[in-house]
This record gives C-alpha cells, sequence and structure tokens, in this order.
C-alpha cells in the first residue's frame, strides 16, 4: 500500500489534479482510496458525482462524538471502485481545521478503513504547510510519498519551496520523500523550463507538465473527472499518463529547498519578475 500525500496552493488545482489522476490509477486496475483533508470537502465530488458527501467532523458534531460514527458514513465508494472519505473541519470561525485532519484519519484507520488493503491511498491536502494538523500525513509517518502541484505563477512556487521545506523537516522523524512536482499549466511564459528549473534547484523532478484545457472545466460542472466525462479527450489521456508516472515512480528524495532571493533571481533569469519589482 502506497500513501501518498498531494500538497499546493489554495486554488492551484490540487483536488481535481489529485481527483483526475486516481481515477487514470483506477481505470488501470489499482484500488485507490482518497482522504480529503480539506474543510471544503471538495476532494471526493468528482468521483462520488455529487456535491459533497458527509464529513467525518460534521457527523461528529451532529452525534456529539466520533466514537458515535460507523465507517460506512463516512467512507463511500465512486467511479471505477475508488474509496472515499472527508475529514471536514470546524464550524467558521470555530477551532482548528488541522484538529479535523488528525481526528479524521485516526477514526479511519482505527475503524478498518484500510482493510481492503488499497494499493493506493491519496491524502489531499489543504494548501501550504502552515501548522500541525495539515502536516499530519507527512509527520506522522503516514504518507511516504509526497507531489506538490504548482504552476508558473510566482506564489504558487511559493508555495511550492514552503512546502518542501515542510518535506525536508519531516523527512528523518516521518520518512517522506518528495515524488517530484507537478505542474498544472496556468499559460505562464516559459512555464515548462521554469517548473523544470525550480524542480532541479530542489533536488527533485518535474514528474508531468498537465497543459491546461477547458474540458477540465466542462467535466467539473457535471461533476465528473475527465477520464469518466471524455474518456477519448485528449485530456484523459495527460491524466493517464501522469497516474502511470506516480505508479512507476522510483525517484524519491529529500528536497533542498531554496531562498527567497534565489527564487526571485529564477523568476528574473526567465524574464517573469523584473529587478526593480523584486526589490
Amino acid at each position: 500500500m502506497r500513501q501518498i500525500a498531494v500538497y499546493g496552493k489554495g486554488g492551484i488545482g490540487k483536488s481535481t489534479t489529485t481527483q483526475n489522476t486516481v481515477a487514470g490509477l483506477a481505470e488501470a486496475g489499482y484500488k485507490c482510496l482518497i482522504i480529503g483533508c480539506d474543510p471544503k470537502a471538495d476532494s471526493t465530488r468528482l468521483i462520488l458525482n455529487k456535491k459533497a458527501q458527509a464529513t467525518v467532523m460534521d457527523l461528529a458534531r451532529e452525534r456529539g462524538t466520533v466514537e458515535d460514527l460507523e465507517l460506512h458514513e463516512v467512507l463511500l465508494t465512486g467511479f471505477k471502485g475508488i474509496q472515499c472519505a472527508e475529514s471536514g473541519g470546524p464550524e467558521p470561525g470555530v477551532g482548528c481545521a488541522g484538529r479535523g485532519v488528525i481526528t479524521a484519519i485516526n477514526f479511519l484507520e482505527e475503524n478498518g478503513a484500510y482493510s481492503s488493503n488499497p494499493d493506493f491511498v491519496f491524502y489531499d491536502v489543504l494548501g501550504d504547510v502552515v501548522c500541525g494538523g495539515f502536516a499530519m500525513p507527512i509527520r506522522e509517518g503516514k504518507a511516504k510519498e509526497i507531489y506538490i502541484v504548482t504552476s508558473g505563477e510566482m506564489m504558487a512556487m511559493y508555495a511550492a519551496n514552503n512546502i518542501a521545506r515542510g518535506v525536508l523537516k519531516y523527512a528523518q522523524s516521518g520518512g517522506c520523500r518528495l515524488g517530484g512536482l507537478i505542474c498544472n499549466s496556468r499559460k505562464t511564459d516559459k512555464e515548462f523550463e521554469l517548473i523544470s528549473e525550480l524542480a532541479r534547484m530542489l533536488n527533485t523532478q518535474m514528474i508531468h507538465f498537465v497543459p491546461r484545457d477547458n474540458e477540465v472545466q466542462r467535466a467539473e460542472l457535471r461533476r465528473q473527472t475527465v477520464i469518466e466525462y471524455a474518456p477519448e479527450h485528449a485530456q484523459a489521456d495527460e491524466y493517464r499518463t501522469l497516474a502511470k508516472k506516480i505508479a512507476d515512480n522510483k525517484d524519491f528524495v529529500i528536497p533542498t529547498p531554496i531562498t527567497m532571493d534565489e527564487l526571485e533571481k529564477l523568476l528574473m533569469d526567465f524574464g517573469i519578475l523584473d529587478s526593480e519589482a523584486a526589490a
């Protein structure tokens, strides 16, 4: 069982990329489980073809305690037999969403969510590694493989570098390793070359460049992955390729995060940021 955590800046398309990739793995015959670690609970809707499933934390609030939940209430099955669970989070403005991730993963573990022995478990984790709760999949050794979704936008690259710092921090205690960057294209200038160079500087690889295509949005409007909605489309093949690269990947590293000055120099070298803006 390979446990994989996917991180990336908020809004970068991390959940969309994860679900489409897992759909590709399931289509190839792998047994997969997705655990959404985001209070928005949007990590599984394309697999389940619904707005949002009941989350561990929502039901725990209704019942009064997580011990009153049944596994079948929060572990659902969707496209190609992919199993899905969402951690959820606290009511807006109350409590720590990171604690919800810890509570939910512990509940799923203790109640047999992994007993079907999936080939892949994917943790789709909110945004940047900014608190212990969201770092839990790598801090406590749940996920050994980390992928970072990024783009050629400066803040997406900044977040990717910060996440690499988190992987470095927990590489020894948790045993996690970086499997690569996934570039979810925003069609910025020299994007392929820029992210390839960022990957090199971080001591990793750009495992795949996912081109931007409106077919993704069309599929999302129908709450489907591209592989389910338009299996013959070229974009579906991009996710199949990414899925195969992840399945075959053997290149796992301890990253070498760069400084902000190095990141700005990289952007200037590619003509993305001028020297006055960086000053």
